[in-house]
């Protein structure tokens, strides 16, 4: 097996590719630009072009093969490579980061804080593969390694650490490209060594080589096993809390936003619940009997939207918008907003738009089954609590307008029907519908109007308060009175 291999060939092409080179300095800041990028616009496929394009595997390959054989020269090499282009790549993503008006933690950038054993394993696999196909002449394979292991992810990460003053991220980050670039060393050293790379090196050289790897490979499996065990138990306890809220309040009762922030002492919860009327709890024994299933102490707002089951549609709409909306903590500078209107609007992360200089957010919701327009309003209410001094905008999905009621023989708009204008008022903003239109209303305003025009002139006036538009419909029989329907695109 060995004696198929052109060892010379192999050593050459890896001290061609290994040092410091103009070349190499243009690709990793240009992939270090690119991943930064990527990672602040959560666009995966941008973030995939930047690992393609980075050139650090080849001073870390340059690096395992000096370890396999011996040779200081080439390590000392390949090192100032390193050094030099991965504190370039983070500057240079700092600088972007800083006049960059994103600066939002996304998940692209939360995925890469908090480095386990599964990451180990990762680079250990990608780089033994790697290593192979590089000596076996297939070095396309390099491209796959380059994705699986991510080394310039990480780099940018940290980077946004750095500009935006949050040591928690750079250092995660840091951590996983260490973990990445010492375990691609080690496992290109073990490969290089079984194809007889260093084969003249004495048998103390060898045992030192040998105790050196399974030291640090134990060194770096022990934290981040620790960390994997931390990340399971954080993930069991997610799944029981919602697993109680849901028994506690029934099978007709919804659990539309659940975080847990296990770095307060102690645990902090926040959830909104969505339940009937005759399954509410107070709020502290709610806590109390949350604490004793988790079997852990803990603080943080519960909060309860109770329906009347029995009600009519709009009463059951007044009740959601009426319910209990204090605010809930503000999110941690981790840049958990994304996640919080991602939660309430019952969509991804990847769909919510922020803009920092107008402190701006649009979030288009969900279906949520059984939830009506006064419910999306309550949430984006709820939404503007939480995150106070943004402007938030939920956009809900289409849907027909609440029908506004009179009572017989009546033209004032009573509480329920003027909740009905306004929640329609309100959905036509979100879906830029600038016009609605209202049954019965005249062209021009008569001077003896009938019940019908004088229902129809109170919902126009309030419309008009609203900052809505009418305009003329045809009226339909009986005494409700349709503002209009959105049509579904739209």
């Amino acid at each position: 097996m060995v004696g198929r291999v052109d060892h010379a060939a192999v050593i050459t092409r890896i001290l061609e590719e290994s040092g410091w080179s103009p070349r190499f300095a243009f690709m990793t800041m240009m992939s270090a630009g690119i991943a930064v990028l990527g990672l602040l616009l959560s666009s995966p496929a941008v973030v995939i072009g930047a690992m393609l394009i980075s050139p650090l595997m080849n001073p870390i390959l340059g690096l395992g093969f000096s370890l396999a054989l011996f040779d200081f020269r080439e390590m000392r090499r390949s090192v100032t490579a390193l050094a030099v282009g991965a504190a370039a790549a983070v500057l240079f993503t700092a600088l972007i980061v800083t006049f960059s008006p994103l600066k939002t933690a996304t998940p692209e950038i939360i995925a890469r804080t908090r480095p386990n054993l599964f990451d180990l394993l990762v680079a250990l696999f990608a780089a033994l593969a790697g290593t192979f196909a590089l000596i076996r002449g297939r070095g396309d394979t390099i491209v796959g390694v380059a994705i699986a292991t991510a080394l310039m992810p990480p780099l940018a990460t940290v980077g946004y650490g750095l500009a935006t003053g949050n040591m928690a991220v750079a250092g995660g980050a840091g951590a996983l490209f260490g973990t990445n670039l010492i375990t691609i060393a080690l496992s290109a050293t073990i490969v290089a060594r079984w194809y007889g790379f260093g084969h003249a090196l004495s048998s103390q050289q060898t045992w030192t080589q040998t105790l050196v790897l399974l030291l640090v490979f134990v060194g770096l499996a022990v934290p981040l096993g620790w960390s994997l065990r931390r990340i399971a138990g954080e993930a069991l306890t997610v799944s029981q809390a919602r697993s109680f809220l849901t028994d506690r309040f029934g099978p007709q009762s919804r659990v539309t936003q659940l975080e847990i922030d296990f770095r307060h002492r102690p645990m902090s919860v926040r959830a909104v619940v969505i339940a009937p009327r005759s399954r509410g709890v107070p709020q502290g024994v709610l806590r109390s009997e949350l604490a004793q299933a988790l079997h852990r102490p803990l603080t943080g707002q519960i909060d309860e939207v109770l329906l009347d089951p029995n009600a009519d549609a709009l009463e059951r709409q007044q009740a959601e918008l009426e319910a209990d909306t204090k605010p809930t903590p503000a999110p941690d500078p981790d840049g958990n907003a994304v996640r919080l209107l991602a939660a309430l609007a019952g969509t991804n992360a990847d769909a919510v738009t922020l803009d920092h200089d107008r402190q701006r957010a649009i979030v288009p919701a969900a279906v949520l089954p059984g939830a009506a327009l006064a419910a999306y309003r309550g949430l984006e209410t709820r939404a503007r609590a939480a995150l106070p001094g943004w402007d938030i905008q939920l956009i809900p999905p289409a849907s027909t307008l609440p029908t506004v009621r009179f009572a017989k023989g009546s033209a004032s708009l009573d509480k329920t029907a003027s909740l009905a204008v306004q929640v329609s008022a309100w959905a036509a903003t979100r879906w830029n519908y600038p016009v609605l239109a209202v049954p019965g209303l005249p062209s021009e305003a008569p001077a003896h109007p009938r019940l019908t025009q004088r229902r129809a002139l109170a919902i126009q006036q309030l419309l008009r308060l609203e900052g809505m538009n009418a305009t003329p419909a045809a009226a339909p029989a009986g005494a409700s009175f349709v503002l209009g329907q959105i049509p579904s695109g739209t």
